[in-house]
């Protein structure tokens, strides 16, 4: 069994946990400070809220039902979906988008991977 680590995100007053492999959380946590730090020279109307990464931690046992624990390609899945709408006219977009896909094809070839051993 692979070990994972959680990604804990917040957003207003809403956490949730993103599940990673342990050798991607980083870049998960990486990726979020560096969309935060690009996120404000987006122009366009319509950018998504984007919640922060605020911890990474090995073990999560949650005993409150409403918070979630995401799988780290749907969250990412769901993130590049929200960026590959944005109509942005200004700021060149495709950097971000280039590395939020970046980080997605690494986990599907990392599921890919765990599911064939």
């Amino acid at each position: 069994m692979p070990t994972m680590r959680y990604v804990l995100m917040k957003q207003n007053d809403t956490v949730h946990f993103v599940e990673m492999p342990e050798s991607h959380a980083y870049q998960l946590s990486a990726l979020n400070l560096r969309l935060h730090k690009e996120i404000d020279k987006l122009t366009a109307s319509n950018v998504p809220a984007l919640p922060y990464a605020i911890a990474e931690c090995d073990n999560v046992e949650l005993h409150d039902a409403t918070i979630q624990t995401i799988s780290g390609l749907d969250y990412l899945n769901k993130l590049e979906q929200d960026f590959a709408q944005i109509k942005e006219q200004s700021y060149p977009l495709i950097s971000l988008l280039t590395e939020i896909r970046a980080l997605q094809a690494q986990l599907e070839q990392w599921y890919e991977e765990e599911y064939e051993n």
